[in-house]
């Protein structure tokens, strides 16, 4: 069983009451564990991620002379990419290590906002890319840009 705990202003409230939640339960020993909401990310997330690739795409076509950067399929790769730098960990199974690449698609908003900051700064480390926030004051103009790309 699940409940929603919510603290504001110094005060807790649950949306179930905690003595009916323990009494549904049988006898024996239980463990309650207290974690944060998260939320995933959001579309307007997604999509800007999707801009600032399309942006690093025509930038590497440039920088390359590959057209290949400026495709759909090659935004896509630019995003694995990214995810193999950014979203990797390392997990034991049967005395290996293993290396697991995320993708972007179940991170929260959180982990999406740490993620698309890493991309920012190393766009702008690697490639000279200044990649606009949406409080930013081109951002409307690098939507344009971008809007209808593929």
């Amino acid at each position: 069983m699940e409940a929603t705990l919510t603290k504001k202003d110094g005060k807790v409230q649950m949306d179930k009451s905690f003595e009916f939640m323990c009494s549904a339960l049988r006898n024996g020993e239980y463990t309650v564990t207290i974690k944060r909401k998260t939320q995933p990310r959001t579309l307007n997330q997604n999509a800007l991620m999707w801009k600032w690739f399309q942006c690093i795409g025509a930038c590497l076509r440039e920088y390359t002379g590959e057209e290949y950067w400026s495709t759909a399929d090659g935004v896509q790769d630019i995003h694995d990419l990214y995810c193999k730098k950014f979203l990797v960990k390392q997990v034991h199974v049967n005395g290996k290590v293993e290396t697991i690449v995320r993708g972007t698609s179940k991170l929260n908003t959180l982990e999406m906002h740490n993620f698309m900051e890493s991309v920012k700064i190393d766009a702008a480390t690697e490639f000279g890319i200044t990649l606009p926030l949406p409080e930013d004051q081109h951002y409307l103009d690098f939507i344009h840009e971008y809007q209808s790309r593929y």
